[in-house]
């Protein structure tokens, strides 16, 4: 391994440090601002043929209604392929799809991007050995990982 690996390997492992903030629920730490975040996370969604349904600003919302809330915005998205797939396990998954991923400014400033782990909506509907979880897991942690990574490492 060189150098540059090395240094890569580093900063790639210290921005995708993982929180479980609740349960089921992945979250890595964002280098960058929240509004960014969202938008390179909804830019490699629609890069990647999955269909965007609603972005949800709640910062917005509060401001409507006379109240303060930080940063915090939700993505809806997918495609019948995954989701099918993840149903034909068991219907009820549906109450869980589409996918959503939520980016949000902490008390610190620190930004993250989270999104419900499939293992655990499986567990949650009791189709915990689904063919399609391993598939939406890996792609799920790709979209948030290209979504956070350092332009330079990408």
């Amino acid at each position: 391994m060189n150098l540059v690996q090395a240094v890569a390997a580093v900063v790639l492992s210290a921005v995708f440090s993982v929180a479980h903030a609740a349960d089921g629920l992945v979250a890595v730490k964002s280098p960058y601002g929240a509004k960014a975040t969202m938008d390179k996370l909804e830019a490699l969604v629609k890069q990647r043929g999955l269909n965007v349904f609603a972005r949800i600003d709640h910062a917005a919302g509060a401001a409507k209604v006379g109240k303060s809330l930080r940063p915090t915005e939700v993505l809806i998205f997918g495609n019948p392929q995954g989701g099918t797939s993840f149903m034909e396990c068991a219907q009820s998954v549906g109450i869980d799809l589409p996918l959503k991923a939520l980016v949000w400014e902490d008390a610190a400033a620190q930004v993250w991007l989270g999104y419900n782990d499939p293992a655990f909506i499986a567990w949650r509907h009791g189709v915990a050995q689904c063919p399609a979880v391993e598939t939406l897991g890996k792609a799920l942690a790709g979209l948030a990982e290209g979504a956070v990574a350092p332009e330079a490492l990408r």
